[in-house]
């Protein structure tokens, strides 16, 4: 039983970054599909897709948040041959971080769509490169790690 919950934890983190990968999609045809506003009116008239951006910063945030908080300082401290790509993954999560900021001062702001897509074109990029080479470099690492009872929450975060 217990080799099975060992197995989870990397299709855990595929399952969370599929999740977090769907709610980019979302947040971008909720603004793709917005027709083009003045600013004044862009509060009222984007409001689900920055309900859907918001979202999305905040599940970003929340599955950085628990890997930095969590998971690295367990894997640093089972397998410190590890510390350079923690290292890496934890600087791209400032990265994400910083632009997830962009994000939301822009819809707080009542950018325009273009401006918002552009953002997430920037979190995109940044995002999927960060995701394969996670689960490319922690995969197996995962597969081995014994956490006993821990939560899949703390973690990955409030998606998991």
């Amino acid at each position: 039983m217990e080799s099975a919950r060992m197995i989870a934890w990397s299709a855990q983190l595929r399952r969370v970054h599929q999740r977090l990968t769907d709610a980019l999609a979302i947040a971008r045809e909720s603004i793709e599909s917005s027709e083009p506003i003045d600013a004044r009116e862009a509060v009222e008239q984007l409001a689900d897709p920055l309900i859907y951006c918001w979202g999305l910063c905040s599940a970003l945030d929340g599955h950085h948040e628990a890997e930095d908080g969590a998971l690295f300082p367990r894997l640093r401290e089972r397998h410190p041959e590890l510390a350079p790509v923690l290292d890496n993954l934890t600087r791209d999560h400032r990265m994400i971080a910083h632009l997830l900021g962009e994000l939301r001062r822009a819809m707080a702001a009542g950018d325009p769509p273009e401006d918002l897509r552009r953002h997430l074109d920037g979190i995109e990029a940044i995002m999927t490169t960060h995701v394969r080479y996670e689960e490319k470099r922690l995969g197996a690492v995962l597969d081995g790690l014994d956490l006993g009872p821990t939560a899949p929450e703390t973690l990955f975060g409030p998606l998991a």
